[in-house]
């Protein structure tokens, strides 16, 4: 009986918590206001506002429902916990079990209620300043990416990667397609840090690392999107060379500026100038969405420059020296096993940071 009591217990509590955060009595009490409402015949007289009425009602009727629900077996359960009865110990436990299902499947749906989180993803992985220390890091960051990509079956297709001149990389784009790949990825955009002794230097000093991760979302068609061609700059040049005008050759590299945010995206890689063109804009339109989100402007006319997460959105510390911890900065998850996290086992942080954001929207 302890057992059972003390898992009721926590999902009680797991209930409580998503209760509030989903403000669930305040929409019962908006959903009691609509029934009134739709009692009343004067709504009726007016055939437009009452559909708009039922709609609603209908709705949060729905999205309450199954709450109230689970709030009313708990109670329940609770009750006949109380009784004490050895005979019932298995019905108790058959009934907690699925309830406990049940509050993981409400909650996961929860996750990903962001329009775009179906789509598929950009992983752009960027070194920071520090040279062949920042551009390892890098790589460090990419394998343990590309690592987790394998372990949950994605599909990935390299964009464009420069190496660094020593060891790891400069910068690296891939696109991500599979199950939910923005809106599971997504916990992981912002500043990498790593803390560690240095092995490129004699004195093997403790050193400090930056990565930039940026996840963005691959939109179905131009359509999901209107860019101005009028706000965009648009310049040409040879992957190999150091700018200025160029003919249409196959390493022909292209670089958009979005002028009214000063964002820029530039590919150089071995396609040709059109399909370098088509992964700029791809990429392009995701961080304008992206910033889209992270201001919660209406429309990207509504965007300000400057305003997206750089480099001073610090997510997550990788600390290997002088003990080992990688811990996230929003969340507080943590982990004591470094190294596995470096080989891909980051299911931890993506799901602590998508259970933060339920009801934050």
């Amino acid at each position: 009986m302890n057992d059972l009591e003390k898992r009721l217990s926590i999902l009680k509590s797991d209930l409580t918590t998503t209760w509030q955060k989903l403000q669930i009595t305040k929409k019962i009490a908006k959903l009691e206001d609509l029934e009134r409402q739709i009692s009343e015949p004067e709504l009726w007289q007016n055939p437009e506002n009452a559909k708009k009425v039922n709609t609603s009602f209908s709705r949060l009727k729905s999205e309450v429902e199954p709450w109230q629900m689970l709030e009313m077996q708990t109670s329940d359960l609770q009750e006949i916990l109380e009784l004490q009865e050895p005979d019932l110990i298995s019905e108790i436990n058959d009934q907690l079990t699925s309830m406990e299902q049940t509050l993981a499947g409400l909650k996961k749906a929860l996750r990903f209620t962001n329009q775009y989180n179906e789509k598929n993803a950009i992983i752009r992985i960027t070194a920071g300043v520090g040279g062949t220390e920042a551009m390892d890091w890098a790589g460090m960051l990419e394998r343990m990416y590309l690592r987790f990509f394998e372990k949950n079956n994605y599909s990935v297709e390299l964009i464009e990667r420069t190496a660094g001149e020593e060891a790891g990389i400069k910068t690296a784009v891939y696109e991500v397609y599979g199950n939910y790949p923005y809106g599971n990825l997504k916990s992981e955009h912002g500043v990498h840090r790593l803390v560690r002794l240095s092995p490129f230097n004699a004195d093997n000093l403790r050193q400090t690392s930056f990565s930039l991760v940026e996840i963005l979302p691959i939109l179905d068609s131009e359509d999901d999107l209107k860019i101005d061609e009028k706000d965009l700059r648009i310049d040409t040049y040879h992957a190999g060379g150091h700018g200025g005008q160029s003919v249409n050759t196959t390493n022909s590299a292209i670089r958009i500026t979005h002028l009214p945010t000063n964002t820029v995206v530039a590919i150089q890689n071995e396609r040709s100038q059109l399909q370098n063109r088509e992964k700029a804009m791809e990429i392009l339109r995701g961080k304008l969405i992206q910033m889209q989100q992270e201001q919660q402007a209406e429309s990207i006319n509504q965007l300000r420059a400057g305003e997206s997460a750089k480099w001073g959105q610090q997510i997550r510390n990788y600390v290997l020296q002088p003990y080992k911890l990688v811990k996230d900065t929003r969340t507080k998850y943590e982990e004591t096993d470094a190294d596995a996290v470096l080989n891909g086992k980051i299911d931890g942080f993506i799901d602590a940071y998508l259970e933060s954001q339920i009801g934050e929207n």
